[in-house]
């Protein structure tokens, strides 16, 4: 079945613009009709690049009911007014992680494109690497019996290449930092694979790093179910490193940059390598989009989801702040 391609406007031009952008090239999904920030200069850039127009303003691409849909990259800060202005237009809206910088927010904007019946989905592109893929299927089969505990960490190395006058690397643009900035990826893809955090307890701190953000950061998470998984995030290690261990009571799997996927069943003593091949996470990603918006289904990662994501890393910064444990439903309720 031909899916008719979605015309889209890319809101908000930056590096992450332009990786998005890609993937969209990468798909005949989508038509990329024009684009819109401040900066002419940048806006010239993008369109000449992706061959779109350029819109003198936000509210002319509002207006023009050409665009079906809003690919938003501003920043978390502008996430609210930016797509409430969409959604109120009819406009579609896929809005790059985290969804806001406070939970309330986040789940305003859930809310508004709720009521407004556009589809709004959230780029987790990491829980669709085909590792994760496989792993849950796993799980989801059974086979790793009752999910007992996991480790993680997301490492990048970040010295001497940040641009202190980006909102992405100030705690008014990106509060939690280094946590709220990557960490959250991981955050998703443990609740997507271990079930809802419960409870955090969190650590961070700025060693390496100019500014006033963390730039390593730890989080203790306890799911609904009574496991138990340690994520650490760092910006300030000498190199890049993804690593996702999960273990079951009947089987566990093993994760890392370097080695891949790995395998362990109960009275084995040696992890089997899995073979497992690199996927287009974001183009699948930006294609479920599509299908959402043309078919009315749900996207994986929507609005609801992606503030309880947030929800998580707002309790490990309070609990890094307090010194103590934090329960998700009470940062929810209170929309921090």
């Amino acid at each position: 079945m031909t899916v008719k391609p979605l015309r889209v406007a890319v809101l908000g031009i930056g590096w992450w613009s332009d990786v998005l952008a890609d993937a969209c090239k990468r798909s005949d999904l989508f038509d990329i009709a024009t684009c819109f920030t401040r900066s002419p200069d940048k806006r010239a850039d993008f369109a000449k690049k992706y061959n779109c127009a350029q819109a003198e303003s936000y509210e002319s691409i509002l207006d023009d009911p050409s665009i079906e849909a809003i690919i938003n990259t501003t920043p978390n800060s502008i996430h609210l007014e930016t797509t409430a202005q969409a959604a109120k237009a009819g406009k579609h809206v896929f809005l790059d992680k985290p969804i806001a910088n406070s939970v309330a927010e986040g789940l305003a904007i859930d809310e508004v494109c709720k009521k407004a019946g556009v589809v709004l989905a959230l780029g987790y592109q990491r829980r669709r690497e085909s590792h994760f893929r496989w792993i849950k299927s796993e799980i989801d089969a059974g086979r790793f019996g009752r999910l007992v505990q996991a480790e993680a960490n997301i490492s990048r190395d970040r010295l001497g290449k940040i641009d202190l006058s980006s909102w992405r690397y100030q705690a008014a643009g990106m509060p939690g930092g280094v946590m709220l900035q990557i960490g959250i990826h991981y955050v998703d893809v443990l609740e997507f694979l271990m079930g809802p955090v419960k409870r955090v307890s969190g650590m961070s701190n700025r060693l390496v790093l100019p500014g006033d953000n963390p730039d390593i950061a730890n989080l203790i998470l306890e799911h609904e179910s009574g496991a138990i998984s340690n994520l650490t995030a760092s910006y300030a290690s000498a190199s890049e490193y993804y690593m996702m261990n999960i273990y079951g009571k009947e089987a566990s799997a093993y994760y890392d940059l370097f080695n891949g996927l790995r395998h362990l069943k109960r009275g084995e003593t040696k992890a089997t390598p899995v073979p497992t091949q690199a996927n287009d996470a974001i183009r699948e990603e930006l294609d479920e989009f599509v299908h959402c918006v043309r078919d009315g289904t749900e996207p994986e990662t929507g609005g609801f989801w992606a503030s309880r994501n947030l929800a998580v890393i707002a309790a490990g910064v309070r609990s890094a702040r307090e010194g103590r444990a934090i329960d998700v439903a009470d940062v929810l309720k209170n929309g921090e």
